[in-house]
């Protein structure tokens, strides 16, 4: 080979990576400039909550703002295509929840799909749901209630935040494995009044929605969902302790697009994962209900997957269609 063309190869393999480079140099720099942290629902809902609890504590160990953007909609997924269809360069990601892994059987005509178009960041949270009753309600206990759904089958309303959500599915899931008949109620706006009226007689509610409710004895509390007793509500058992392997939860972990470098991911989990140590967050996020909830990239891609089957499995035993 002549010198010439020795000379033309080495100069073309390095133009070759020099976009590699280029890309590793980036995220050794990230972050240079604000983040955007999208979330699917409301202002003021548990999401947001979340996100603007962890944003200006991220922001000062990673020494950029992080924004917290609401863009509701769709059950999350208006927010959730936002994010898939922007620049995998860390600088957007979702607040991704439950609703996420439970949409991906619930809506026929997604344009994404939420696995294999997203890259899993970190989990950051667990909040119960808890299963409350009128006062007025005859049941004192999970294996009362059990029984009295039993001996007044399809007697029973149960309030739910509307077809498909984590409520609503939390009550299927109970609903299939202790054979009871329950009622789905679905509202678009609060429950909450029918529920203290006695107009319904139970629900599957986040704890932040109805733990003052509780605490003041204007409802009770039967059983939370966690896998074990929440510190918010020490007394309370689990369903689990009278339903073998029952578990539900609203979970909230943060996603970037895909392809998102892994040097980008990895910094973002540190961060994530040093700022959900921190017992200010812990404190903040017991004032709200919920339990920081730290899981590395590839156990989170686990989680997902495995959550996201689970609710498959409830939304085509029942023949659950989004509205």
């Amino acid at each position: 080979m002549n010198p010439s063309r020795r000379k033309i190869l080495r100069l073309a393999a390095a133009a070759a990576a020099l976009p590699a480079l280029s890309r590793r140099a980036l995220a050794l720099d990230y972050p240079v400039r604000p983040v955007h942290l999208i979330v699917g629902f409301p202002a003021s809902g548990l999401t947001d909550i979340l996100s603007r609890f962890l944003a200006p504590v991220l922001a000062v160990r990673m020494g950029q703002q992080f924004i917290v953007e609401d863009r509701p909609g769709a059950g999350t997924n208006i927010a959730t295509e936002a994010v898939v269809r922007s620049a995998p360069d860390g600088y957007t990601l979702l607040m991704a929840t439950s609703s996420n892994a439970i949409n991906a059987t619930l809506y026929g005509n997604l344009r994404f799909n939420f696995i294999r178009d997203t890259t899993p960041v970190a989990s950051i949270a667990r909040t119960p749901i808890v299963l409350v009753v009128n006062p007025s309600f005859p049941a004192a206990t999970v294996p009362e209630f059990i029984a009295y759904a039993k001996a007044n089958p399809g007697k029973i309303n149960m309030a739910t935040a509307g077809i498909g959500s984590s409520l609503h599915l939390a009550g299927e899931l109970f609903m299939s494995m202790t054979g009871v008949k329950l009622v789905p109620v679905h509202y678009r706006v609060s429950y909450v009044p029918d529920l203290l009226a006695g107009q319904v007689q139970a629900a599957f509610t986040p704890m932040p929605t109805t733990i003052a409710q509780v605490k003041a004895g204007k409802l009770r509390a039967l059983a939370v969902t966690l896998a074990s007793r929440s510190p918010a509500l020490p007394d309370i058992p689990t369903v689990a302790e009278f339903v073998t392997g029952y578990e539900a939860s609203v979970w909230n972990g943060m996603v970037a697009p895909k392809n998102t470098p892994p040097a980008i991911i990895d910094t973002l989990y540190k961060g994530i994962d040093a700022v959900l140590a921190d017992p200010k967050i812990t404190e903040q996020f017991a004032g709200v209900g919920s339990v920081p909830k730290s899981m590395p990239p590839a156990d989170f891609r686990k989680f997902i997957a495995e959550d996201t089957e689970k609710w498959a499995k409830v939304i085509r035993a029942n023949n659950i269609k989004a509205e």
